[in-house]
Formats: C-alpha cells, structure tokens, sequence
C-alpha cells in the first residue's frame, strides 16, 4: 500500500499570546436624526371607590348585578287631607316602593388623554376595568357620568364605544343611531353610565368594541 502523504510535521504549533495595546473609551458624536424614544405616556384618570353603605340610588335601566334591590315601605298616613266640603280623606295605606342602591363600584370622575385618538385613553380604561375584575368586592362594576367638558362637547362617544351604556334606553337608542349614520359630531349627550359585565370581558379581550 503506498501513502500519499509523503511528509509528516511532528511538530506542534503553539500559539502565542501577545499583548495588545489597551482599549480607552472616546466620546462618539451624536447621530443626526436619532433621538431615544421617550417615556411612554399616559391619560390622567381619577377613580373614586364607592361603597353600597352610601346608599346611591339609581334610577332608569340598569343590570341586576349593578344594584341592590331593597323593597322599602313608605308611610303615607300623614298626608290624608280633606276635600272641598272639609271632610277628612280616609287614611291611605303605606305604599311599598322598590330602589335600586347602587353596589360597590368604581367610580370614573375624570379622564384626559395627552394625546387624543393615540389609545392612550383606551389603555386607561382597561386597566382599571381589569383592576375592578379582580376585586372581591367591586366584581368589575365600573360607572361614570357623561358630561361635557367644554360646550356642545361629551365623553359620551368614547365611553360608549369602550361598551359603557347609560341608564336611559333613550340615550343607548339616540348613540346607535348616530353611530349607524356616522355623524361626525355627535350632541352632548349627560348621564349615568356603566359598563355591563358581558361587554367587561370583550373590552378587556379586543380593546375598542368600535
């Protein structure tokens, strides 16, 4: 059998380490153009807890889970009056009414984005809407009132394409007929609102509803 390998190197090659001069750090001149992205902004929200011990009563149309409903007696003996020939009234039986006393809730008193239209509102919104999910005690319920920060303008439409709802069916009515014909500016429109529960969880699944 003939090798191919004619020659051999027996000798090992070692490397060698050789000293290299050190490395100082130096001032780079700025890049034109580049700029480090700022701090990410966010709305200004202000968020009052109320409590069912403070007795807010409720009118108009509002989801169960929202409100406890008392059934309450009022007397109403002391207003019998007399008619026109002076003969006393018979006294009239109590009368039984149902109220609606709001439950534990968050209560949005004021928000205002630095950057209208950016989210940043939105973002706001779902934090707080996970914040009252996870309390025992508010079990996500969440209620502002609509009213216009300057003339002829209302919170109305953000808050109703978030899925808030006002307690007049009215007012729900009046919101989707003006979405449905895109009116561009829609009236102030004033009010209670909330957030049910079924439009709770696709806020915080999907962001705007909108």
């Amino acid at each position: 059998m003939i090798n191919n390998i004619t020659t051999v190197d027996t000798q090992p090659q070692l490397s060698v380490a050789k000293a290299m001069q050190s490395v100082k750090s130096f001032s780079m001149s700025p890049i034109l153009g580049f700029k480090t992205s700022p701090l990410k902004e966010k709305a200004n929200i202000r968020v009052t807890k109320v409590k069912r011990g403070d007795n807010i009563i409720i009118p108009g149309a509002i989801d169960e889970d929202y409100v406890d409903i008392v059934e309450e007696t009022i007397d109403t003996s002391g207003y019998s009056g007399s008619n026109f020939l002076l003969q006393p009234y018979p006294p009239r039986p109590p009368m039984k009414r149902k109220i609606k006393y709001l439950k534990n809730c968050y209560l949005i008193d004021y928000i205002q984005s630095p950057k209208p239209g950016c989210g940043l509102g939105t973002e706001a919104i779902k934090s707080l809407a996970e914040k009252a999910m996870f309390d025992n005690k508010a079990e996500g319920r969440i209620v502002t009132f609509s009213e216009p920060v300057i003339k002829e303008a209302s919170p109305a439409l953000f808050f109703y394409k978030l899925g808030f709802r006002f307690t007049s069916p009215e007012a729900n009515e009046y919101m989707e007929e003006c979405i449905r014909k895109k009116v561009p500016d829609i009236p102030a429109q004033t009010g209670m609102m909330y957030l049910p529960k079924t439009r709770l969880h696709k806020l915080l699944r999907y962001g705007e509803l909108f």
